[in-house]
């Protein structure tokens, strides 16, 4: 890999001659690490143990090799998702911060890792509300927290500003803002061509505006999780030491042990964490935890209702969606035109208000489709942790027929298949709906969400 040369000057100045370790890091194999999905009930990885925990996040998974991740339905289940392990790190910063309920914004969060994550981290109650500006980032985003299967979250399509005019809605922000990469080199070594000092300045400015926006939400005596991956302290130590000085924060320390081999401050004497690929088993990370001084909330006011949809009929609520859930009554219904969602308490305390104010591409559970006097049930109810086991008869499929399912082509159910919505399972894994009709299925998997490549590789790697 060629490095710039002013990446070299600058970084070596910070390191000494512990860059030439970094350097020679930067040319090795790229670790490949995941988190499970305990409320699947997705197993531990036995390949590569007892060595390949990753040590500050309990979920978290070194691989000896990649698996054919497209090729595999357990990824597309929703399983395990596929995670760099040093951004792991943000687990600690929420298991010594947040002990009770919270509201928790991720406010740059596609593809998904950190709110996967955060949905799997932060207290029962909690409510997660991921959010990325860019179109269709939000739509893979949307679908990865579907993926997920927990119903306490909201997915939004907002710019920043728009989401700082909800004063005080926040307990927790993560903001892991759009840096210049640094730590992303050889995992992307297209990146080091786009790379300049130039590009540097103009990501540490953007990263102050992207705080200075969303500052207004955060409650006082709330949390705001910094996080990049890159290197150089305009972008880290002058940013979070702007924050304290501009915005009055405190930054908190995290607790780590020894052999994490965290690297800290580089300038300033303020908490931050830093992981080096050449002293830890991942890719360049830094992370920040502060606190906004306390001070008076400001009262939010919550509408039940959008004016225009006062007097709206809606369809009906089938009888039989109560028996989908594990525990109805723990939701709430909500009709979107012909598509009913169900909301979780956590939702349904905020929706109103984000539905006045944001673009909401999701929020809860999509239970599915209203057509005529047909009920379709929908793919994020399939892939639910809420889903009652035993709502839908199941089918499960072998690696081939779950390939063909998963690339929206035609399936051939087992003659004994009950007519009707029928769950596909893969090694017990919902993998979504088909509908038998006797001599053949409709196969109902999202049209978006389908695999696209005709090809297959001789040799397919799984998890399991």
């Amino acid at each position: 890999m060629a490095l710039p040369i002013d990446f070299i000057t600058r970084t070596r100045a910070l390191l000494g001659n512990e860059f030439d370790r970094l350097e020679a890091a930067l040319g090795a194999d790229v670790p490949v690490s995941i988190r499970i999905n305990e409320k699947k009930g997705t197993p531990a990885p036995q390949a590569g143990a007892p060595d390949n925990r990753v040590a500050w996040c309990e979920t978290g998974y070194y691989l000896p090799e990649r698996l054919s991740f497209t090729f595999d339905p357990l990824f597309h289940a929703g399983a395990y998702y596929v995670q760099e392990a040093s951004s792991m790190f943000l687990e600690q910063a929420i298991r010594n911060y947040v002990k009770a309920p919270v509201r928790c914004l991720d406010l740059c969060a596609a593809p998904g890792g950190k709110s996967t994550h955060l949905l799997s981290l932060l207290p029962e109650g909690s409510l997660l509300v991921s959010n990325e500006v860019i179109r269709s980032r939000s739509n893979i985003l949307a679908e990865n927290i579907a993926k997920w299967g927990n119903p306490n979250s909201i997915v939004t399509n907002n710019d920043p500003e728009e989401i700082g005019r909800l004063t005080h809605l926040f307990d927790v922000i993560v903001t892991d803002v759009p840096c210049s990469g640094e730590g992303m080199f050889r995992k992307d070594t297209d990146s080091t061509g786009e790379w300049s000092v130039a590009n540097v300045e103009l990501c540490a400015g953007r990263q102050r505006r992207i705080i200075h926006d969303i500052w207004n939400a955060l409650k006082p005596g709330g949390l705001l999780v910094y996080s990049t991956c890159t290197y150089n302290t305009e972008e880290d130590e002058e940013n979070i030491h702007y924050i304290i000085e501009e915005l009055g924060a405190e930054a908190l320390s995290i607790p780590v042990k020894e052999e994490w081999q965290t690297t800290g401050p580089l300038k300033y004497d303020h908490p931050v964490y830093r992981f080096f690929p050449h002293k830890t088993k991942g890719e360049g990370f830094f992370l920040a935890v502060l606190r906004k001084a306390e001070g008076e909330t400001e009262e939010i006011r919550f509408k039940s209702k959008n004016k225009k949809e006062k007097g709206k009929t809606v369809p009906a609520t089938p009888e039989a969606v109560k028996s989908y859930l594990s525990d109805a009554n723990l939701f709430s219904s909500e009709w979107n035109g012909n598509f009913l969602r169900m909301h979780p308490e956590s939702v349904r305390q905020v929706y109103p208000l984000l539905r006045e104010h944001l673009r909401i591409l999701s929020a809860g559970i999509c239970i599915g489709e209203a057509k005529g006097k047909d009920f379709i049930p929908a793919q994020e109810l399939a892939l639910s942790t809420a889903l009652h086991p035993d709502a839908f008869p199941s089918v499960e499929l072998d690696w081939d027929n779950a390939i063909r399912y998963l690339k929206k082509e035609a399936l051939l159910l087992p003659d004994d298949t009950e007519k009707g919505y029928v769950l596909l399972r893969y090694k017990g894994f919902p993998l979504g709906f088909a509908k038998h009709l006797g001599n053949r299925a409709n196969n109902l998997y999202p049209q978006e969400w389908r695999i696209r490549t005709s090809y297959i590789p001789e040799k397919v790697t799984t998890l399991l």
